[in-house]
């Protein structure tokens, strides 16, 4: 009976513990990590694997000559509580760099970055 006792004991602890939250991490952007696009996008979409809140969020587009090339801070989209936009300025032929930082909403932290082409 005790045997019955602790098996019963460890499958709960195991099946029935809540799941971890994870970090918001970056799901797909758009212009897409690593693209080359044939036309400079007018602003930059980050959907990420959380909500995140904007107010608590970076996100830095950078040009090769180390300048920013973004309108200012991100915004979150009204629909998708997991979606940052920002601005771009306009953006001749080059390589570009993303950094972003997010808080999501379990309050974890996540950051990264990302490159994208543009081919006028």
């Amino acid at each position: 009976m005790r045997y019955l006792s602790t098996i019963t004991t460890l499958f709960l602890l195991l099946y029935m513990t809540p799941p971890a939250h994870a970090h918001a991490l970056l799901d797909h952007a758009s212009p897409r990590v690593g693209s080359s696009v044939a036309s400079a996008p007018t602003e930059l979409l980050l959907w990420f694997t959380q909500k995140v809140e904007p107010a608590f969020s970076r996100v830095e587009v950078i040009d090769s000559n180390g300048a920013r090339v973004d309108e200012g801070s991100a915004q979150a989209d009204p629909t998708d509580a997991s979606l940052l936009r920002i601005a771009l300025k306009q953006l001749p032929s080059g390589r570009y760099e993303v950094h972003w930082r997010v808080l999501s909403v379990d309050t974890h932290t996540a950051e990264g970055r990302f490159l994208f082409n543009v081919r006028n």
